[in-house]
């Protein structure tokens, strides 16, 4: 299942990476995807009308920040636990083991620490290694950028000194990441340099990103006696990662030289979908960076344009990742509940910054876009200073407020301008006075 997931993964996407190491790609527009219809017409989008999301269930108007984050919000959120990523069971108590304790790494510049975080009490399976770098330069705790990453840490940063690791290959097997290859390494330096740490976590450690893949993550260990599958309003694939990152958060709270109350969230396309959903869940984390995250993340699903609900539920594709409560939406977006700008609204009032790619058309990023501005009354209300704007900036124009938006030239994925847009972000939300 999984060779055959990153068949249709790749079908319409070339893989580019630059001399930076970072991976872009340069999409084709298919007529159909898992025997969908694609629309790429702005004409085709269709009309609808979005859900209020300073509306009550009982009708009633939001209008102070007070009811929002006593009621409308905890119903937001119980929405999209039951209607599209699922719910989670309670975390067990904390458990790691640091195993590098801080040595030197990119010329003393920094301090590496490696920690393998336990998702269970018995320690021989269901964990990962979690990748750290703070400024040696400093005694003082400091912000952290925190990312989710389809590589393992060794693959992911130019270190001899990382464990190598493991990682899932297309034939669903669990080999050594050296045998695996990487998609080019992370500048940690340029982070450092400003006092900033960095730190990474594989996905696949928590759960491999496969349907069959519940056999060997997290889900499946919580599987109840005679069931194979989670309940239609259980835990998906992303709700399993936005629960493995909250233990990640577990650890930070615990390290001197983090600062926990500054740590910025990061990943990509279907990662992308998961920093939204675990920024959603864990208010401990200060800042969301969200990158081309799509249908199932920051587009509207209403609007009918690029990859829609059907085409990544589809039994072909990855309605894995989702709750089984999301397939009901398939035919009709419109009769959801719940749009992205809701999802969007559950990280006010802590800075986000949507980041896309101007030829994406897959994920749509005008649909990113447009549930920003959708979302923008949520941020008014509490405070914080939304887009300012309903006209889509031109590639290559961020608008970095409290809620962002900075869309690169180019396809899927990162450009190296893009990681020094996320530290601009960082900085100006992090260090302001």
């Amino acid at each position: 299942m999984l060779k055959n997931n990153h068949l249709i993964r790749f079908f319409f996407a070339v893989l580019i990476v630059t001399t930076s190491g970072i991976v872009c790609y340069a999409q084709n527009k298919p007529e159909d995807v898992a025997g969908i219809p694609v629309n790429y017409d702005e004409s085709k989008t269709g009309t609808y009308t979005l859900p209020d999301p300073l509306v009550l269930q009982n009708g009633k108007k939001v209008t102070s920040a007070k009811t929002w984050i006593k009621k409308r919000r905890p119903e937001v959120l119980h929405l999209y636990e039951t209607e599209q990523f699922g719910k989670c069971p309670e975390r067990h108590k904390q458990n790691f083991n640091v195993f590098d304790s801080g040595t030197p790494a990119f010329n003393g510049k920094a301090l590496r620490k490696q920690i393998t975080l336990y998702f269970t009490e018995d320690t021989s399976d269901y964990k990962a290694d979690l990748l750290l770098y703070t400024p040696a330069n400093t005694n003082k705790p400091v912000p952290v950028f925190l990312m989710i990453s389809f590589m393992p840490n060794s693959l992911k940063i130019n270190d001899p000194g990382i464990k190598t690791g493991t990682m899932w290959n297309r034939d669903g097997e669990r080999i050594s990441a050296s045998e695996g290859r990487g998609w080019g390494f992370f500048d940690v330096e340029k982070y450092i340099s400003e006092g900033i740490g960095v730190a990474t976590i594989y996905y696949g450690d928590i759960e491999p990103d496969f349907a069959e893949g519940i056999k060997y993550g997290i889900r499946g260990h919580f599987l109840k006696n005679g069931q194979s599958w989670p309940e239609p309003d259980e835990w998906g694939t992303i709700s399993a990662w936005a629960w493995g990152l909250s233990y990640v958060m577990d650890y930070l709270e615990t390290d001197p030289l983090v600062d926990a109350k500054r740590v910025a969230l990061n990943g990509v396309s279907r990662l992308g979908k998961t920093v939204l959903w675990t920024g959603a869940r864990d208010q401990r984390f200060a800042m969301v960076l969200a990158s081309c995250s799509g249908e199932g993340g920051a587009a509207l699903s209403a609007r009918n344009y690029g990859e829609t609900i059907g085409h990544m539920i589809a039994p072909s594709r990855y309605f894995y990742q989702f709750c089984g409560n999301r397939a009901q939406y398939a035919d009709n977006p419109e009769t959801s509940p719940i749009d992205a700008h809701m999802l969007i609204s559950l990280i006010a009032p802590r800075p986000l910054l949507l980041q896309t790619g101007d030829t994406d058309n897959w994920s749509d990023p005008k649909g990113e876009f447009l549930a920003a501005v959708a979302a923008a009354p949520v941020y008014t209300l509490l405070g914080k200073t939304a887009l300012e704007t309903e006209k889509m900036p031109e590639a290559g124009v961020p608008i970095l407020n409290d809620l962002g938006y900075f869309m690169h030239s180019g396809g899927h994925g990162n450009v190296p301008k893009d990681f020094d847009i996320y530290l601009q972000f960082m900085k100006k939300h992090f260090f302001a006075q």
